[in-house]
């Protein structure tokens, strides 16, 4: 501290200590100094230097002061003082007033030091790495100092120092552990550092979301009181934004964590809204940006689908629902609302029913869309709340047939209230298109016509609307009406932009009749329409009416491309010539093209959101600008078309129809079966549930009858015992009581015992006859066959091979017999060449050759004869061979045939033996029953003739008849 005073008192004294000097000496005294409270004074001068004399000390100490944090890590206070100096240095806080003329330049002086002192210091990125580290010490004179010079780091060159931070080891994981301190300074200042490294860097923000940031930051907003707290939860819900915005991963981690239901005690504002406080505004404000950062219209549909069902599932839509019916909302918070309602009904079916059934706190009640349509078409209402109403009404009927449906239909006349008690929607909706508001008019025309957006339905339904323009005349179609406003231009005195009102009738009537013939033919029926659009394109305007005319060049282009051929005066070809006449093809297309060069017909296609800084740029809606898109090359081809050309198109669609007609037919009885089989498959499962009930039953009654027979069992035991104590009176009494009924049954049983055996008798002789037949029928002509055929054929292939093997012998024979004569001949005819040449003898030695020669050749002659004729003869044997070969493979098929039915004689004998033995054992048992029978017939004392009596007196009875027989034919 003395050789501080000793500085700074030097440079008050004198100018001989400059600011310079003082800083280079604290520099060398850090560099030098041996003792640890000397080089802590010094960083101590340093940090109270360094923020009026910033450029001195980081240009001459910041080298210093790394070397501290990398040396002397073991005192907090001097790294404390040494991260206090750095951030001095590098941030661009100033906290000193300064002179409004010189505030500009001093604080871009400000920027570029701190932006060169921060490329400086990460130059080096162990120096960031060193930081990082110093951030694990729980110290709170290091850590703070730390969070808060690593925040300006990334504050001025973020890009950079995400990249060091997200290759250094466990670098995002150390700053997570900042949400997790105790102290809320330092807790709070990690917020605002996340924030900075969290900032347009995806892969950062995934590795922030699996360290369970979303859990902490929850946890900090529900601490801090929702959206009643202050303002750490707008830190917290801004670093939420940061995470999950544009980043699918995230949103989906978000989703699946069922952190949606944790939002929704955020908007439990409750009835008393008078503590509105502008910290509970931002709060609140954020709240909704992000749920409208989940549901986006940009986010992939899969993603939105799913949290929008899950907002539905868990309440936070019915409390969005319920700020938006509240009283006493501030406007920008209410605008807000309905933007967030808005996108999460978007394209949800269920959510848009839901919303259907909202009703507004009010006496009677009345639909949340009626009294939003209201604040729509009332111009005294703020222009950014109209467009939020606007919007909202085009998200309730996105993809929405239900919806739209209902909303036309309140235009028809069977549903419109006589009695005019109740406003309904499509009532606002013509108010808002006929009032002298050319913004009611553009609002309500683009309402109309998302009503009838890829709804040919509906585009026919809204053909029926009738309107009564004054008391007398007759009623006049909404299409009528709305040309007829169309022709009168700026005859009507109208507050607003001038072409404001015809644009938005345009829009809707190219949305009404695109893709909709009736709605030409509607269109063309009025004779006036035709000419009015062809004087408007021809007529050479301002840059104000190019517009229109390019709409109404678009409008009689889809009044072509879309004709149906059904009016005569108005058919395609004509109106293409009318085009030629009056306009010209070449100018008609240029006039078309004024649509999409337009200046906001670019911003208006971007995003689905009506979002306009003036009512004066609100001139094109999103879903148009995708229609011109659609049909403005469409319209160009057709316009260029000869009649030849459209009619083989209009053949070409025709089969297509006829083609969807097919197809739909068959999606149609494609879903009928569907639906059959799913009623099937329930009562399948039904049948299934009935009979397992069923099974069961049958079980516990199988089982009851069981005990029961039981019980019966013993019953009739101990009677037959009580009945054996008894004397012989009581027996002869039972006897006599029961005795003729069991005897008839008996006789019955018998009886029926008999004709049973009888029957099986008689089975039994049939199948013994079968066998009888079957085992002769094997023995004889089966067995004799097959012997015989495999012996003849056995003797014959015998004998062919016998004979082959000579005939292969006597060819062997021959072939080495005509190799030896080849052999002699060769030699003689070389010895006839030797001796011809040397010593050629005349006379008889010629005559001797030439003999020997003859007998040779006549030999070998005779040779080749004898193996050309033994060749036919093996060629001949071959054929022989081959035939009886065929003839044992035939014999051999028939021998498999004959095993093939030996088999089944074989099982149908077992058959027929084991239904015999079955006989058996059912005579046996008949048997053994009468023998029983008989013997109970005995002991209650009826006679009975036994079987062998009766089989005699049978057999008596046979003898007589025969006798009687042969008596007859010897009379005869």
């Amino acid at each position: 501290m003395n050789f501080l005073r000793g500085v700074m008192g030097g440079q008050s004294a004198g100018p001989q200590h400059t600011e310079a000097e003082t800083i280079q000496k604290l520099c060398d005294r850090v560099a030098s100094s041996t003792l640890l409270d000397d080089r802590r004074n010094a960083v101590r001068a340093l940090k109270s230097l360094s923020k009026k004399y910033r450029l001195e000390v980081g240009i001459q100490a910041m080298e210093h002061l790394i070397h501290v944090l990398q040396t002397d890590r073991s005192d907090s206070e001097i790294i404390g003082y040494a991260l206090d100096t750095l951030y001095n240095i590098i941030s661009n806080d100033e906290e000193e007033e300064v002179d409004d003329v010189e505030e500009e330049n001093s604080t871009r002086q400000s920027e570029d030091l701190g932006s060169q002192f921060t490329e400086i210091f990460i130059k080096q990125q162990e120096n960031v790495t060193l930081l990082l580290s110093l951030l694990e010490e729980f110290d709170f004179h290091v850590r703070w100092p730390g969070v808060k010079l690593l925040t300006s780091l990334l504050k001025q060159l973020g890009p950079q120092v995400q990249q060091i931070i997200l290759v250094s080891p466990m670098g995002v994981s150390r700053l997570m552990d900042l949400l997790a301190d105790s102290r809320e300074v330092i807790r709070n200042d990690g917020v605002l550092l996340l924030q900075a490294l969290t900032r347009s860097n995806g892969a950062i923000q995934k590795i922030v979301a699996f360290e369970n940031a979303f859990e902490r930051l929850l946890d900090i907003i529900t601490e801090e009181g929702n959206s009643d707290g202050g303002i750490v939860v707008e830190d917290c819900l801004i670093l939420l934004q940061n995470l999950l915005k544009n980043n699918n991963s995230n949103q989906n981690f978000f989703k699946e964590g069922s952190y949606i239901q944790r939002m929704k005690p955020w908007f439990e504002v409750g009835d008393e809204n008078s503590g509105w406080s502008a910290q509970k505004v931002t709060n609140l404000h954020l709240m909704l940006q992000l749920v409208r950062v989940l549901v986006s219209p940009n986010n992939p549909p899969g993603a939105t689908s799913s949290c929008q069902k899950a907002m539905f599932q868990c309440g936070l839509l019915q409390q969005l629902c319920t700020i938006l019916m509240a009283t006493g909302v501030p406007a920008d918070i209410l605008t807000e609302t309905i933007n967030t309602v808005s996108e999460v009904i978007r394209g949800c079916q269920v959510n848009q029913d839901y919303f259907a059934s909202v009703n507004a706190p009010s006496n009677p009640p009345r639909p949340a869309i009626v009294v939003l349509l209201m604040s729509m078409v009332n111009e005294r209402q703020p222009f950014v709340l109209r467009c939020a109403v606007l919007y909202c009404f085009q998200c309730f009927l996105y993809k929405n047939q239900k919806g739209q449906g209902e909303i036309v239909s309140t235009l028809l006349p069977s549903t419109i209230d006589a009695t005019g008690n109740t406003v309904s929607a499509g009532q606002l909706l013509c108010g808002g298109l006929f009032s002298t508001d050319s913004l009611s008019n553009w609002c309500a025309a683009v309402a109309l016509a998302h009503a009838l957006q890829e709804n040919a339905t509906q585009k026919e339904q809204l053909l029926r609307v009738q309107l009564a323009t004054s008391i007398g005349n007759p009623p006049v179609s909404l299409l009528q009406q709305c040309t007829n406003i169309l022709s009168q231009g700026d005859k009507i005195n109208r507050r607003g932009s001038k072409i404001q009102t015809r644009v938005g009738l345009l829009m809707l009537l190219c949305t009404w009749l695109s893709n909709c013939p009736i709605a030409v033919t509607h269109f063309l029926h009025n004779s006036a329409n035709v000419p009015f659009l062809t004087g408007q394109i021809a007529e050479n305007l301002g840059e104000e009416e190019q517009l229109v005319q390019g709409l109404c060049a678009l409008l009689l282009g889809i009044s072509i491309y879309f004709n149906d051929n059904s009016l005569e005066t108005y058919m395609k070809e004509k109106l293409k010539q009318l085009i030629e006449k009056r306009i010209g093809k070449e100018n008609f297309i240029e006039k078309l093209g004024f649509i999409s060069k337009h200046e906001l017909y670019s911003r208006a296609s971007q995003k689905p959101q009506p979002n306009f800084p003036s009512p004066e740029y609100m001139i094109f809606d999103h879903e148009f600008t995708k229609l011109v898109k659609e049909l403005e090359g469409v319209i160009t081809k057709a316009i260029y078309k000869s009649s030849e050309e459209d009619k083989k198109e209009e053949e070409v669609k025709k089969t297509l129809e006829q083609h969807d007609s097919i197809v739909t037919h068959y999606k149609n009885m494609i879903r009928e079966q569907d639906l059959q089989l799913e009623e099937l498959k329930q009562q399948i499962s039904t049948l299934k549930c009935q009979n397992e009930q069923l099974q069961t039953a049958v079980t516990q009654q199988v089982s009851q009858i069981q005990q029961h027979k039981d019980q019966y069992n013993l019953l009739k035991v101990q009677l037959g015992k009580d009945s054996q104590h008894q004397g012989p009176y009581t027996d002869g009494a039972q006897m006599n009581g029961v005795q003729p009924e069991e005897i008839s049954r008996l006789r019955e049983e018998i009886e029926e015992l008999k004709s049973n055996r009888e029957l099986l008798q008689s089975q039994l002789a049939e199948k013994d006859s079968l066998i009888e037949n079957l085992k002769s029928s094997q023995l004889s002509p089966g067995t004799n066959e097959q012997s015989s055929a495999t012996a003849g054929d056995s003797e014959q292939i015998a004998e062919l091979k016998q004979e082959l093997a000579t005939l292969k012998s006597q060819l062997n024979s021959q072939s080495v017999e005509i190799t030896k004569l080849q052999t002699e001949k060769q030699e003689l005819l070389q010895k006839t060449e030797a001796f011809a040449k040397s010593a050629p003898v005349p006379g008889e030695s010629e005559t001797v050759i030439a003999t020997k020669t003859t007998d040779v050749e006549g030999r070998l002659s005779a040779l080749l004869q004898e193996t050309k004729e033994l060749k036919n003869e093996i060629k001949a044997l071959s054929e022989e061979r081959t035939a009886i070969k065929e003839q044992l493979d035939s014999s051999n098929s028939t021998i498999a045939i004959l095993q093939n039915e030996k088999n089944k004689l074989e099982v149908d004998i077992t058959d027929s033996k084991k239904e015999q033995d079955d006989l058996l054992v059912l005579l046996a048992d008949q048997d053994q029953k009468i023998f029983s029978l008989k013997n109970k017939l005995k002991e209650l004392g009826h006679p009975v003739e036994e079987e062998d009596e009766l089989e005699s007196g049978d057999q008596d009875d046979e003898d007589d008849e025969d006798e009687d027989d042969g008596k007859e034919q010897g009379h005869i």
